[in-house]
């Protein structure tokens, strides 16, 4: 009975490790890799600036592995930023005349070499056990021209700054230890003409795979509706990296929208040849299928996986959605068999507080305001979007134009084509590509009709379910525009648009950008000296149209699909009318926070479905009395009757599509709109004068967070001793946070405040000047600093004798400090340049920190402003050979200067926070005060 319990206990041993094994080498795993990481500034020309990238005898250009300077795996980073992604340190900078027009007057990037490149770093760990696993990095993106290293091997450059992109690094793996990623980003040039942000501003995953797994973006699925079931045919690409050479199956499995399994299929056939790929193809049937559509956005799932032996040893899932679409050129564009108008907005990836590193939650919330507005389409201008934004518009029924950066027929711009499609293609959202955007050069002539064949015919290789368009702006008659699946009209001022359809009635059309009016939130009378636009909606310039008239020409036009407004929310960069001090765009229908311009209501009244009845200006008018005030009125009720102080000014019918204007002599008090619908009250909406700021008001988008991703957007704005909100305020409002959680971002919406997005600790690196050595005639090293000959000091480390060295050195350096002691954090980073060492500063011994034994913090006690002395006592460092590299740089000091607090002024009212999860659970305390006001807390839990 031992033996066989014994023998039993051996079989499971022996199963557990079989499956442990299995688990661990079969199993797909993808883990978001975005928390810390460090970060510094390089230079473009200056190696010595960019830590010595670039020097070494034999680069990483010449010999594998061979990553030098941060590029190294060993690089000592530890005095370096700290920080989590996305992050875009464009928006971390001042502003200055002298930066970018078109990228918000930035200090970053072009024209600032001390602010064009940056270093990320970070180490991750990989278990012995992933041996035998394929191990990938993943981008969603990074702007831009990366250089990725992994453990000092090169692994690529991506040039653009849009694509997304991956390198295996399966080879270069430390199993069992640490692995270092080093990224080096140059944006020195720009590849758009508005404000793109700098940095790994997009998420970073780690992947791992068996050999034998679905290859990247690997599956691609259409639908086709028919009545009472629908047919998925569902193609998944296979590729073998390992020798594997046998029989494998695929199968393929529909969840429904309550992950509910629907239906299964499974084909056989062989692995494909090593580094090869194979496709197969499965058809599935699902039945009474709920359909993805603007109200209703069901979303199912396919799960594939893929079988070796039996066993699963790859699982991938994809959501999609089962729809179909068309567009006519007669009577617009078709959901599931119902006729819908179009009704978009452009948009570039840049939010207040966080630049173009917008935050999952961030991304959706913004998708949800243009929903609310009744926007139920949205163009990505003009680029490929994160990957989070499609699948907010997946999740809440939002269109799509997807839409690549670059025309052109080479690897370059056919590549980034090609991987925007693979990428994306399963989004049920996206109902076209767009391959170029306004290319003046070539809008007319042959060039660009070539151009444009190539890569719409390109685009059905890829993807045979949707059309291509392109967005025109410079004549409607000739080039792109007579070849494009679906014509993109930029503009109605651009050229005749009813000719265009005339002499192309085969071809469907939309106007993928109109509007382009200019409005600041809260503004009333145009101010050109303050840089202000009046936020009514007037035509902007003799060839622009206001948002009603484009939305007009659009709307009374069955054979276009509909228009797409220019934009949604402002941006930093192109801030035309004007120029500097303006750093933002007056465009938009909300502004770079997502406060609301009264365009969103004329919109939300004729794009939406529920009753909306709008008034504005706001009442606060002193100084103004008896002058008359423009009233307007954005309704789709039927009539409305204005009141001041209970006195009618009328009551007037609205058109379809338009809106409603009185001029009323100013006098405070309550101005009132009644709203009425067949004849019937139906809405009230009152303005009234409010009193003097009292209380500052604070107000999340939501109150609970649910993980360290996860933010919550704060309104802050002030009200009167009633309640009631002042929007003429403008206080500078101070915040604090305690708890759970941090600010990342704080902004107005003001087109021309020149605040901080960011209040962050200053780091400051500082190098140990002028060092010099002497030899000592002993090991022992000492307590206290003696008193060493001036006459025996020399250059150190220079015509070092390696072979014959004292038994120990004393170094002799400076460093340099200006700042505050008192509150600046000074810390010494010592780089072993001896085998055991001592520090002094000042002549203070100085002990490390009880984390990092190469670590000293410097206290006040030992630091003096202006120069202060460093001595190293050290044993030295003997090379094995002749070629070996010694260290001789002794370290840095790095000074931390504490940031500000966080504050913002209101503008017209307003102003807006966004506090992110820390992940801890704790509950996070936001304050706000300000002079004179009534301060407030909030709780916000986790």
């Amino acid at each position: 009975m031992k033996q066989i319990s014994l023998r039993l206990q051996l079989i499971i041993g022996l199963l557990f490790i079989t499956f442990y094994c299995i688990a661990q080498t079969t199993s797909r795993e993808t883990t978001l890799i975005d928390k810390d990481w460090r970060f510094n500034f390089g230079h473009p020309f200056d190696t010595e600036k960019d830590f010595g990238h670039g020097e070494a005898y034999f680069s990483y250009l010449a010999k594998t592995g061979n990553g030098d300077g941060p590029a190294a795996a060993f690089f000592d980073d530890r005095a370096w930023r700290l920080l989590d992604l996305p992050h875009d340190w464009a928006v971390e900078q001042s502003f200055s005349e002298e930066g970018s027009f078109s990228h918000g007057f930035k200090e970053a990037g072009k024209g600032f070499s001390e602010k064009s490149i940056g270093w990320y770093r970070k180490k991750i760990a990989i278990p012995q056990e992933d041996l035998g696993r394929i191990i990938t990095l993943k981008f969603d993106g990074v702007f831009r021209n990366s250089k990725v290293f992994f453990n000092g091997y090169f692994l690529g450059t991506e040039e653009s700054g849009y694509d997304s992109f991956e390198y295996d690094v399966t080879e270069y793996v430390n199993y069992g230890g640490e692995n270092t990623i080093s990224v080096r980003v140059d944006a020195s040039m720009e590849e758009g003409w508005f404000y793109e942000g700098v940095g790994i501003y997009r998420h970073v995953w780690l992947q791992k795979t068996n050999p034998l797994h679905v290859a990247q973006n690997g599956t691609y699925i259409t639908t086709e509706v028919h009545d009472g079931y629908a047919m998925v045919t569902a193609l998944a690409t296979i590729i073998n990296k390992g020798n594997y050479k046998g029989d494998i199956e695929v199968t393929q499995t529909v969840l429904n929208p309550e992950r509910e399994k629907v239906t299964s299929v499974t084909g056989k056939g062989r692995a494909p040849g090593f580094y090869k790929n194979t496709d197969f193809t499965l058809i599935l049937k699902v039945t009474n299928p709920k359909l993805w559509d603007l109200e209703t956005p069901n979303l199912y799932c396919l799960v594939t996986e893929v079988k070796q032996n039996g066993r699963i040893i790859d699982r991938y899932e994809t959501m999609f959605g089962i729809r179909s679409f068309r567009f006519d050129p007669e009577t617009g564009f078709y959901l599931n068999g119902k006729s819908v108008k179009l009704k978009g907005t452009n948009n570039h990836q840049d939010h207040a507080g966080v630049g173009t590193a917008i935050p999952d939650e961030l991304q959706y919330w913004r998708i949800k305001q243009l929903k609310d507005m009744g926007s139920n389409a949205y163009r990505c201008s003009h680029h490929p979007p994160t990957p989070e934004l499609l699948e907010a518009c997946d999740r809440l029924g939002m269109l799509v134009i997807d839409e690549t950066r670059l025309m052109g027929i080479n690897e370059y711009h056919l590549g980034s084509l090609k991987r925007m499609i693979e990428r994306d293609r399963n989004h049920p959202s996206i109902i076209c590509w767009s391959v170029g955007n306004e290319e003046w050069n070539i809008e007319g002539n042959v060039i660009g009709e070539r151009i444009t064949q190539t890569m719409q015919e390109y685009s059905h290789s890829l993807d045979s379910t949707r059309p291509v368009t392109v967005g025109i702006s410079s004549g409607f008659r000739s080039g792109i525009s007579s070849v494009v699946e679906v014509m993109g009209y930029n503009y109605l001022g651009n050229g005749d648009i009813d000719a265009h359809r005339n002499d192309f009635k085969q071809q469907p059309g939309m106007g993928t950008e109109e509007g382009s009016t200019f409005a600041t939130r809260g503004v009333y009378f145009t101010d050109d000296d303050k840089h202000y636009k009046a936020a009514y909606d007037k035509k902007p310039r003799p060839t622009f149209y206001s948002i009603e008239e484009g939305w007009r020409f659009y709307a009374e036009r069955p054979y276009l699909s509909g228009m797409f407004i220019w934009t949604g929310f402002d941006y930093r960069g192109e801030p035309t009318p004007y120029g500097w001090p303006s750093v933002t765009s007056y465009f938009g229908m909300m502004d770079v926070c997502g406060f609301p311009k009264h365009n969103v209501y004329y919109l939300k009244s004729w794009w939406g479905n529920e009753p909306v009845l709008h008034i504005f200006p706001h009442w606060n008018w002193k100084g103004k009395e008896g002058e008359e005030i423009p009233v307007w009125i954005y309704s789709n009720c039927d009539e409305v009757e204005l009141f001041l102080n209970n006195k009618s000014f009328g009551r007037k019918k609205i058109e379809q599509n338009g809106h409603l204007e009185w001029q009323v002599p100013y006098k405070a008090g309550e101005l009132k709109a009644i709203g009425y619908k067949n004849g019937k009250r139906l809405l009230t909406q009152i303005q009234k004068t409010t009193g003097e700021a009292k209380n500052v008001k604070l107000t999340p988008h939501k109150k609970t967070l649910t993980d360290s991703n996860d933010l919550a957007i704060v309104i802050i704005e002030v009200t009167d001793k009633n309640g009631l909100h002042v929007a003429t305020a403008d206080n500078d409002i101070t915040f604090s946070i305690k708890g759970g959680g941090k600010i990342i971002g704080v902004g107005n919406g003001n087109p021309t405040s020149l605040e901080k997005d960011k209040f962050l600790d200053v780091i400051s690196l500082i190098n140990i000047e002028g060092l010099q050595e002497q030899g000592l005639s002993s090991e022992e090293l000492p307590n206290l600093l003696v008193s060493y000959p001036d006459s025996n000091w020399k250059e150190a480390f220079k015509d070092r004798n390696y072979k014959n060295q004292s038994p120990s050195y004393v170094y002799k350096g400076n460093f340099e400090l200006i700042g505050g002691l008192d509150k600046d954090k000074i810390t010494f980073f010592y780089k072993k340049i001896g085998t055991q060492a001592v520090v002094f500063v000042n002549g203070n011994k100085v002990t490390a920190s009880a984390e990092d034994p190469l670590k000293f913090v410097l206290t006040a006690s030992v630091l003096k402003k202006g120069t202060n002395t460093i001595h190293i006592v050290a044993t030295p460092v003997y090379k094995k050979h002749d070629w070996d590299v010694v260290n001789t740089n002794p370290g840095v000091i790095q000074v931390i200067t504490p940031a500000e607090d966080w504050h913002r002024k209101l503008f017209n009212g307003y102003a807006q926070l966004i506090v992110q999860a820390d992940g801890s659970g704790d509950e996070i305390i936001l304050t706000a005060k300000s002079e004179n006001l009534k301060s407030t807390e909030i709780v916000i839990k986790q």
